[in-house]
């Protein structure tokens, strides 16, 4: 091919990407955030949305918030705010940004190390349209997931630069640009070891004539990229179990958790290949346990795949490192260690998938070499079946992630959509009921949070269920919704809070200061319960107690404070 012609090739392919990549995401401009950790992360995050400022970006390299250790996250986040404002469009075009240039890193450096234009192409092409992916675009809590990838392919940039000139700096570069990936998110432990991959496919490294001096060799430069991985996976070990998200074996056993993840293995091979009824949440059912013969047959088939590729993996290298990296970059998220009630999530693909794309599209034309002729040059059947097979699947994927997509319109869209497509599923009714408690639907919110209270009792829908209660003025039943959440989450200082806001209203201060008091030792900045607190002490004849409010509320909000200074001075 003229080298002109390609440079337009490669270029062509470029702005299909694109176009593509925009096709299917530019609705979310349009979309609000979901109330399922976006308020972590964005709009209840005052370090967030009040932009970069010194104080915020120590809190941001300090911070194990969200369960997880990753600073360049909470910086980015904080950019977005300083840049574009509070609202959701800025977070949103962000992550699709992002996305749109991970996959042309994605074609560009596996065009480099490959030279296969075309299938570098199409798994670029499935890496932006594969409707599993939308859950890490269209989510802005996912921006950890976007922003890690695009330092995961920069470091194999930065290493396949390393492997053609090596250097001291050129090595270091890799390192670093590693170490932003962890600082991201921690999902890149598992990068060292597609390294070594890359090293057998398609880098084909060979230090030494002996095999083992070879490996060896190539483990021991890697060295420093594992010892960055294990600080980091000791980090986000600690900051987790601080956190108390690590699920204990006693709540969900060691063989429950080896059978899920084997099944979600399994899961997730069917779902790049026939992706529907995609959720945010699938809940583990713990208590009714996995079928022996599922965990069997479907240990079976991927023991049977392993030896396959394996016994091929000599011939057709891609094999080996597409299976491995699928198998390899899963294991943080699989399951083993529990971090939260699902059983796997679309998310955790993002990258692993990348792996099962490659085998897809170096071993597609591997099938159809029968239509090969006999003096090495592709057929135009070859060709024609080839470019129509891409184009379909491409095209449907494409169609599929865009309604995939439009159900993260808003909470409403989101939940719901869950609700239909999967079973059980207590997160989302309970996040369906806060929703409409946003909006003072509050029929509706009893109605949502009756039905996840009913799967699983849980702090959350109570506490949602009590604030229905509280203003269709059921203050009895509020007060037992409020005291329910308490026993189940103890240290909930919005339950708390609300609780003290209902005996208020009936006239109950001593028991509206106590349930404030336990508000404000759980959360001290909690304003609104420090506003209240000091109202109610006036309403007992306590002024000093509510001056000792005012004082605390000058540093957390001052028109709260005025506002209660106003009262003390009646």
């Amino acid at each position: 091919m003229p080298e002109q012609v390609k440079k337009t090739l490669v270029l062509s392919i470029y702005f299909a990407l694109t176009v593509s990549a925009l096709l299917v995401f530019w609705q979310v401009r349009n979309f609000d955030f979901v109330n399922y950790d976006d308020d972590l992360y964005v709009y209840e995050n005052q370090h967030i949305v009040s932009g970069l400022t010194f104080d915020n970006i120590k809190w941001a390299l300090t911070s194990g918030q969200a369960v997880n250790w990753h600073p360049l996250t909470w910086l980015s986040l904080m950019l977005d705010c300083q840049l574009f404002g509070p609202g959701p469009a800025g977070f949103h075009l962000t992550n699709l940004f992002f996305h749109i240039v991970n996959t042309l890193l994605l074609f560009l450096v596996l065009k480099q190390m490959t030279n296969a234009i075309w299938q570098s192409a199409f798994v670029a092409a499935l890496f932006a349209l594969h409707p599993m992916h939308v859950e890490s675009v269209a989510w802005i809590t996912e921006r950890k997931d976007v922003l890690s990838t695009l330092f995961w392919l920069l470091t194999m940039a930065a290493y396949l630069r390393y492997v053609k000139r090596p250097g001291v700096l050129s090595y270091l570069l890799t390192l670093f640009v590693f170490a932003l990936g962890l600082m991201s998110k921690p999902m890149l432990v598992t990068l060292p070891f597609v390294l070594l991959l890359l090293d057998y496919w398609p880098l084909e490294r060979k230090i030494s004539r002996r095999l083992l001096v070879s490996a060896g060799r190539l483990t021991a430069e890697k060295i420093p990229f594992f010892a960055l991985s294990v600080i980091s996976s000791v980090i986000t070990f600690l900051v987790q179990r601080s956190s108390g998200v690590v699920v204990g074996i006693n709540i969900i056993s060691l063989n429950n958790r080896i059978a899920n993840a084997v099944l979600s293995y399994v899961r997730y091979l069917y779902k790049m290949i026939w992706p529907q009824n995609l959720a945010i949440y699938y809940p583990f059912n713990a208590a009714a346990g996995i079928q022996l013969w599922q965990t069997a047959a479907c240990a079976l088939l991927l023991l049977g795949i392993s030896v396959f590729v394996i016994y091929l993996g000599r011939s057709q290298r891609y094999l080996l490192l597409g299976w491995f990296w699928f198998v390899g970059t899963l294991i943080p998220v699989i399951g083993i260690v529990q971090v939260g009630l699902q059983a796997y999530a679309d998310r955790y693909t993002y990258i692993p998938y990348i792996g099962l794309f490659i085998m897809l599209a170096w071993g597609l034309p591997q099938l159809l070499s029968k239509w090969t002729s006999t003096n090495s040059v592709e057929s135009p059947q070859r060709k024609i079946a080839l470019g129509l097979s891409m184009v379909i699947v491409l095209t449907t994927l494409g169609i599929c992630a865009h309604r995939q997509t439009s159900y993260w319109k808003n909470s409403f869209t989101l939940f719901s959509h869950t609700i239909e497509v999967t079973q059980n599923n207590w997160l989302a009714h309970s996040n369906l009921g806060a929703a409409y408690a946003k909006l003072g639907r509050w029929q509706e919110t009893i109605e949502a949070c009756k039905k996840a209270i009913r799967i699983k009792p849980n702090a959350v829908s109570l506490n949602n269920l009590g604030l229905a209660y509280s203003n269709l003025s059921r203050r009895t039943e509020a007060i037992e919704a409020f005291k329910q959440a308490i026993r189940i989450k103890p240290n909930y200082a919005e339950a708390h809070y609300n609780l003290g806001v209902t005996y208020g209203m009936l006239g109950r201060y001593q028991d509206a200061v106590e349930a404030y008091d336990k508000a404000v030792k759980i959360k001290p900045d909690l304003a609104d319960a420090h506003y209240n607190l000091g109202y109610v002490y006036l309403a007992i004849g306590d002024k000093n107690s509510a001056m000792a409010e005012y004082n605390i509320l000058k540093s957390l909000n001052s028109e709260l404070a005025d506002k209660l200074l106003n009262q003390i001075n009646k």
